[in-house]
């Protein structure tokens, strides 16, 4: 499966992978750090993109950060991938505009050479 949010892999699957313990992987879905889809049986699934969180929270748990400290982190990290995605967006429109009114000065500049 190419879907990489695609919700397939079980807690035991995941404590495994991680080497870490099942009750930490549902300590990280209580304490709304790592929320996996349920599944129709109301069983937890990660996906690989979750899988990927839970490696990045054991590095900073690892650190010595509580899971409170880790979920600001988290939602700090969000945040400025949010505000670098604007910020990249404003610069594209800040970009083509400034390439429109550099086309129409240089227009402008061949209508006048004209004259």
């Amino acid at each position: 499966m190419d879907d990489d949010r695609a919700p397939i892999y079980t807690v035991g699957q995941v404590a495994a992978m991680l080497e870490v313990q099942q009750a930490f992987l549902r300590r990280l879905d209580e304490h709304a750090v790592v929320r996996p889809a349920r599944s129709s049986g109301g069983q937890r699934r990660y996906s690989r993109v979750e899988i990927t969180l839970v490696q990045h929270v054991v590095h900073l748990a690892d650190e010595g950060m509580t899971l409170a400290a880790i979920r600001r982190v988290l939602d700090l990290e969000r945040r400025v991938a949010r505000l670098e995605a604007e910020r990249d967006a404003a610069r594209r429109e800040r970009d083509a505009a400034l390439d429109e009114r550099n086309a129409a000065l240089a227009q402008l500049a061949r209508l006048l050479r004209g004259r």
